[in-house]
């Protein structure tokens, strides 16, 4: 047993993977901008260093596949790759925005983060700009005409040709994936695919049962909030370093996915003063931010999905078949939950004194969260009452003992608010074709 507390907490955020610089750096490069970006300084890099190479070269050679015209052939060229370029750029950011605005009316605003953060839009971006900066960088290095002086550079003149050819597959490749992603099964499955995985390094299926260490006796010393801010990470193995160090205990009073107000109580320092633990280092192992993320929150990712089943449920929508969707993953993600040990979230020093303490959700909570607002939103539709009510059903028979009190609450709580609806058993066949 006190191996398994000494044992690092296996929710540890991913900001400790590497190092707080690292975590810097992914966070920077999850930013819409930076990838199309890259390949934008890429592109004008190649464009210098193939102009380079192309002086370089025995101009008496003229291979097949290289460009043949003259220095006004060139430019021609490379004129029409800038404003095709630059019509691409536009259609495609002007249907990103699109998208954009479509999802968030019609699911939910906290899903704009995953169209954001997709690779996909990013690169097609990316390479509609790169394509056009090649192509201006290149146009520089055209000299003289036919008559005077002449120069092309063959080969940076035949690559923009290739950067065209690719822009033109990409540009296919971006309708396609644009037109999957809006669909409501795909936004719906995303956001559970991220929840499971974060589940999976939250709450692994192999964690051992371990109750939690005692809190130090309230109060402490408490470390109040610079900024407004909700708390988005807590690099709990950067706060159990600082604290190990001079034998204190930090205990958070906000767990991740809070609102912290500017000033509010952030944090309870134990056996430190302000000399051996500073506060603004205390400050710097908890990031806040203008919204809740899935980088530690599973809530949030169950929160997306109740949105959008809400939005489904709304009259303006009327949209059932979305919300059963939505159960069938808040059904998942459950089983996942009440199935293996979730344990607390905390940091301890070698010798098994506890370091860090961070406050989160009771397996309550996230039932609470998962059926209550679904169930009111869609009294008037039996399938979707139908479904949470087999979910419930299946959850109590697959929890573990230490979850079925939470469960049971949330089964009763499920039948006091729906006493005309009686709930099925598991494998009704019912639910099946009505699905």
């Amino acid at each position: 047993m006190a191996r398994a507390r000494t044992r690092p907490a296996p929710e540890g955020p991913a900001r400790t993977r590497g190092g707080p610089v690292l975590e810097r750096v992914r966070r920077l490069a999850r930013r819409f901008w930076v990838l199309p970006l890259v390949c934008t300084a890429s592109a004008a890099l190649l464009g210098l260093a193939l102009a380079r190479l192309d002086r370089s070269l025995d101009t008496s050679l003229t291979l097949p596949f290289l460009f043949a015209g003259g220095p006004e052939g060139a430019r021609a060229v490379l004129s029409a790759v800038i404003s095709s370029m630059i019509s691409f750029t536009g259609l495609v950011f002007s249907i990103t925005v699109v998208v954009l605005q479509l999802t968030s009316s019609q699911f939910s605003p906290r899903v704009l983060r995953s169209f954001l953060d997709d690779r996909s839009n990013q690169l097609a971006l990316g390479v509609f700009v790169a394509t056009f900066t090649y192509a201006l960088v290149v146009l520089r290095s055209v000299r003289g005409t036919a008559q005077v002086d002449p120069f092309v550079p063959q080969l940076a003149v035949t690559t923009a040709f290739a950067f065209v050819l690719a822009s033109v597959l990409v540009f296919l490749g971006y309708i396609h994936h644009i037109a999957q992603s809006i669909r409501a099964a795909t936004i719906v499955e995303r956001i559970g695919d991220e929840t499971r995985a974060l589940l999976e390094r939250v709450h692994p299926a192999d964690a051992d049962p371990a109750a939690g260490l005692p809190l130090p006796p309230w109060p402490g010393r408490t470390v109040a909030a610079a900024a407004p801010g909700v708390v988005q990470e807590v690099d709990d193995a950067g706060l159990a370093r600082l604290a190990g160090g001079c034998g204190a205990t930090v205990v958070l009073r906000r767990a991740v996915g809070e609102f912290v107000p500017a000033g509010a109580p952030l944090l309870d320092v134990h056996g430190a003063d302000e000399d051996a633990l500073p506060a603004a280092r205390l400050r710097a192992g908890v990031l806040l931010g203008k919204e809740r993320s899935l980088q530690q929150d599973v809530g949030f990712g169950l929160r997306q999905l109740v949105d959008i089943a809400e939005r489904a449920l709304s009259p303006g929508v009327n949209d059932p078949t979305t919300a059963v969707q939505v159960v069938d993953q808040l059904h998942d993600l459950l089983r996942r939950l009440v199935s293996r040990h979730l344990r607390p979230r905390q940091r301890c020093t070698r010798d098994g004194a506890l370091a860090v303490h961070v406050p989160g959700p009771a397996l309550a909570d996230h039932l609470a969260l998962a059926t209550e607002e679904i169930a009111h939103w869609g009294s008037d539709s039996p399938r979707v009452l139908r479904r949470l009510d087999v979910m419930l059903a299946d959850l109590r028979e697959a929890a573990l003992p230490e979850h079925r009190d939470a469960v049971d609450a949330a089964v009763a709580a499920r039948r006091s608010a729906a006493q005309d609806a009686p709930a099925p058993g598991p494998g009704d066949p019912s639910d099946t074709w009505l699905r």
